[in-house]
Formats: C-alpha cells, structure tokens, sequence
C-alpha cells in the first residue's frame, strides 16, 4: 500500500510555529515561585543561533538546548510565548 505523502509545514504562518512549539515533548517547572514551561530542542532542530540568559554566550546551531517561557504570565499565553529563551541545559538547571 502507498504512504501518504503529506506537505511539511513551511513554518510561515505564526499559529503553525506556536502550534509547533507548543506540540512538541513540554513540561512545567516551577522555580522561585514562578511557572515555566520548559521544551527540550535536540541538536538536529536546532538550526539557529540563540543568546544564553544565563551565561551570555552562544547556543550553536546544531546544539542540544531548552527553550524556556513564562506559563503563568499575566498578559497571556502569546506574551508568554513571544518572551521565550534559549538556555544551556547546564545554565537553566543552575540559573534563573
């Protein structure tokens, strides 16, 4: 039987990238009284470079990182979102 080839998402419309952020493997953390959603990016999605909050240096393309946002933010959900963070696994596990 024939496989459904179904179109890849082009990644230009803002709903499909939040949709897509928001689809993948997440969890929540709560640090200093504060709700985070926190998403783990593997090395071969990460394509972009990113400054680490907690460090200041680069986050590579093609490394292993977290990207971490507000989840219980007073101005919503898209605010949230639009405030996201690249981190260094290391420096989120000892940072914020």
């Amino acid at each position: 039987m024939p496989r459904r080839h179904r179109p890849r998402p082009t990644g230009d419309d803002p709903d499909e990238r939040l949709e897509r952020l928001v689809a993948g493997w997440r969890r929540v953390e709560v640090r200093r009284g504060v709700e985070w959603n926190v998403q783990p990016v593997s090395g071969a999605s990460a394509v972009k470079e990113y400054v680490c909050p907690g460090c200041g240096r680069a986050v590579e393309p093609g490394t292993a990182h977290l990207v971490a946002w507000r989840a219980d933010g007073v101005l919503g959900d898209a605010s949230d979102l639009a405030g996201r963070r690249h981190w260094h696994a290391h420096c989120w596990k000892i940072g914020v």
